[in-house]
């Protein structure tokens, strides 16, 4: 079940970080409510991940925590803000979830 929180969290960690682009690009109010959107993301975000490590090993579940939103934040980066998409992009991004999952296989 903590693995699931775990994943929950980083996926709130790609919200923060989102919100944080879009409120860059945002005026007045629109601003406002992306930065609003932002402090909600990342206190869920720190609560699913506090509540993660009562029973996964801190190391294990900071560096998964910090992949998910990574991996998530350049996805979101290529196909919101159409950031560029190229091989090393690419080939980097894969080898940060193949170290995702091979941090989740060897922990026990």
């Amino acid at each position: 079940m903590n693995w699931i929180l775990l994943v929950i969290a980083g996926l709130f960690e790609v919200g923060f970080a989102t919100c944080l682009g879009k409120a860059k690009y945002a005026e007045g109010t629109i601003a406002t409510y992306w930065y609003i959107g932002f402090v909600i993301c990342l206190a869920i975000s720190m609560t699913l991940l506090l509540k993660a490590t009562e029973t996964l090993p801190i190391g294990t579940a900071y560096a998964v925590w910090t992949g998910i939103g990574a991996v998530g934040t350049v996805l979101v980066g290529i196909f919101i803000f159409k950031e560029p998409a190229d091989f090393w992009r690419i080939f980097f991004i894969s080898t940060l979830i193949l170290s995702i999952l091979g941090l989740k296989y060897v922990s026990h």
